[in-house]
């Protein structure tokens, strides 16, 4: 009686030393690096560790160590000066193909990180940084989708020449048929080619009209794909920041949540993330008067009304050559002539071919740059919450084509080198497929970062501590146990948040504190249970034996009743919600284990198949 099999012990000791290696990794203190990874599909290889390395060395900066690893370089040093200078050099070296970034690298040694051991995941409010929650402007996804399905009804029912008029209401289509004879023919063209769209139900009692909507289906597509390219062209844009282990990802149906750790500059963050810019190259018109049109409100057909960001008008033509779309590289640099800031564009096939037809045939004509930027704010009207859209076209040049050119040329005009980085920037990234709206905002600077962890430490300790004196008063040898059952439990927490690389916030922590509390309510039902069992039976073991089996039950209860509610917290709850629940769940099962198994193999160990007289509890 009271007494595992030696296979049960090896087990629990096996168990017990595994968390012990791979909490271990947190002792250690990291290392600040600079971490130098691809933009693209760019092999990083020995070739580029000599080149930085001798950049180093020439430049007279110390570094603890340089290794090339999983396609990117980590260098490590032993001050942040050395730190932030080895970055500004190494960006100079290597150019944009590559993503320079500051980041804090873990010491563990090297035995220790071949067995996959890691320390734990530092949250933003724990590293320090920049958390932005962005809202997707939806509204202009099915705006976007209504004028795409717009323009190929009318190609499709132009063909056959069935329609009158096709107006755009809302998100409403109204076709105006030339009679009613026409309308199933046209409704089976639009089954056939267009199936996101569908008949809506109207009061019109006219043949010859249809009134067509986007389906909840299309729609739910949309914003879906809407969401998903966003998120792809923001972590582009972050690449570009150059920051290191970001995480951009959904949240709910129309939100993204993007953490910057390491980010203090909140101002560019929020200048680059939340820009839907592009571009349009547009040809001049050069037959009319742009004052004359500006004045007169009259705009020649053909022309649009456009204006350079110092008011000045000019004509340009409707169609556009190119856009943004079309651009697969940019860059900023200098004119060499003039002094001035430019961005160098490529463009893809179909644009070059676009722009060589182009400029072929209007040699010596004009041809303007178009920045086009959309922006969306919430604002307060008449006591009501509303989306206020903007759009902004502004004319960055206008330059006669001196000769031929295709996929490769040069955007002057701009107003500074700031204003040409940013451009080349969100040109390389791609423009945002719909509007986002940054609704919140939160900087976390790295010595508060360091003050929170110290707090949340310390909080640990003192609720730790509290609780062994507590239970050693008590419970007297029992409760040393338990003490230790507490100590191996709070270790194996440690190591499964860090073999899984869950993030640790300050609301995890907490979840550790509330943790180490509850974790003692195990043993306490256990050790009051066997005091009841000694006051009904003289026999200490079989005490003991009845004290952990009849309480068991009572602790399963309890435990999985609240490990239903953290994963409750965890499938519904946002961001440090999710934190606390990770740690509480995580915490629930591994005290269980502690409280129930390893305290009972300890005791079995101290009392078990021995004659006792009397237990210390």
């Amino acid at each position: 009686m009271n007494h595992y099999s030696g296979l049960k012990n090896s087990l629990i000791s096996l168990f017990l030393l595994l968390a012990f290696v791979y909490a271990l990794p947190n002792i250690f203190a990291s290392d600040l690096a600079v971490q130098v990874s691809n933009a693209g599909n760019k092999i990083i290889g020995e070739e580029d560790l000599g080149k930085i390395t001798k950049v180093l060395e020439v430049k007279g900066i110390n570094y603890k160590s340089a290794n090339l690893a999983d396609n990117r370089i980590l260098l490590r040093f032993a001050d942040s000066a050395s730190q932030l200078s080895a970055k500004e050099h190494i960006k100079e070296k290597l150019g944009r193909q590559y993503v320079i970034a500051l980041n804090l690298a873990p010491s563990v040694p090297l035995w220790l990180d071949n067995l996959g051991g890691k320390a734990m995941s530092l949250g933003l409010d724990l590293r320090g940084g920049v958390h932005f929650l962005l809202e997707v402007d939806m509204q202009t996804v099915l705006s976007v989708s209504i004028d795409k399905h717009y323009n190929e009804l009318r190609s499709l029912l132009r063909a056959e020449r069935l329609y009158k008029t096709i107006k755009k209401q809302g998100e409403t289509l109204v076709i105006q048929l030339k009679n009613s004879e026409f309308k199933n023919k046209a409704l089976k063209i639009i089954k056939e080619k267009l199936p996101e769209l569908q008949v809506l139900e109207t009061n019109s009692k006219d043949d010859a009209q249809i009134s067509m909507g986007i389906s909840d289906s299309a729609k739910k597509q949309a914003k879906s794909n809407a969401i998903k390219q966003n998120i792809t062209t923001l972590r582009n844009r972050v690449n570009e920041l150059g920051v290191a282990e970001p995480i951009i990802q959904q949240q709910g149906l129309e939100r993204i949540v993007v953490q910057l750790p390491g980010v203090q500059d909140t101002a560019r963050a929020k200048e680059i993330l939340g820009a839907v810019a592009t571009l349009e190259f547009r040809l001049v018109d050069e037959k009319n008067d742009a004052q004359t049109a500006a004045r007169s409100g009259r705009v020649p057909i053909g022309s649009k009304l456009y204006y350079f960001k110092d008011g000045r008008a000019l004509l340009l033509k409707n169609r556009v050559i190119a856009t943004g779309e079309n651009i697969t590289g940019a860059s900023s640099s200098i004119d060499q002539e003039s002094a001035t800031p430019m961005v160098n564009i490529n463009l893809d096939s179909a644009g070059g071919r676009a722009m060589l037809n182009t400029t072929k045939k209007y040699l010596h004509h004009r041809m303007a740059v178009v920045f086009i930027e959309n922006k969306v704010e919430t604002i307060s009207k008449g006591g009501k919450i509303v989306k206020k859209r903007s759009t902004t076209k502004d004319i960055i040049n206008a330059a006669t084509i001196q000769g031929t050119f295709s996929s490769r040329f040069q955007i002057t005009g701009i107003g500074s080198a700031r204003e040409a980085r940013n451009l080349a920037l969100l040109l390389r990234a791609g423009s945002l497929s719909a509007p986002i709206e940054i609704i919140e905002e939160r900087t976390i600077g790295p010595s508060l970062g360091a003050d929170n962890i110290a707090k949340g430490v310390m909080s640990v300790i003192v609720g730790f501590v509290l609780v062994l004196i507590f239970m050693a008063m008590r419970y007297r040898i029992f409760g040393m146990v338990a003490n230790l059952a507490l100590t191996l439990n709070l270790m194996m927490i440690v190591a499964v948040l860090s073999l899984i690389q869950a993030t640790l916030t300050l609301p995890g922590i907490a979840g550790i504190v509330l943790t180490v509390g509850m974790a003692v309510d195990a043993n306490v039902l256990i050790f009051e249970r066997i005091k009841e069992e000694l006051g009904a039976d003289s026999n200490i073991q079989n005490a003991i034996s009845s004290g952990y089996d009849k309480a068991l039950l009572t602790i399963a209860d309890a435990n999985i009743t609240t490990l239903i509610a953290a994963l409750v917290l965890f499938s519904f709850g946002t961001g440090p919600v999710k934190g606390f629940a990770i740690t509480l769940s995580i915490g629930i099962v591994t005290s269980m284990f502690t409280a129930i198994v390893v305290s009972r193999a300890v005791i079995n160990k101290i009392y078990g198949g021995k004659k006792i007289q009397e237990l210390s509890i």
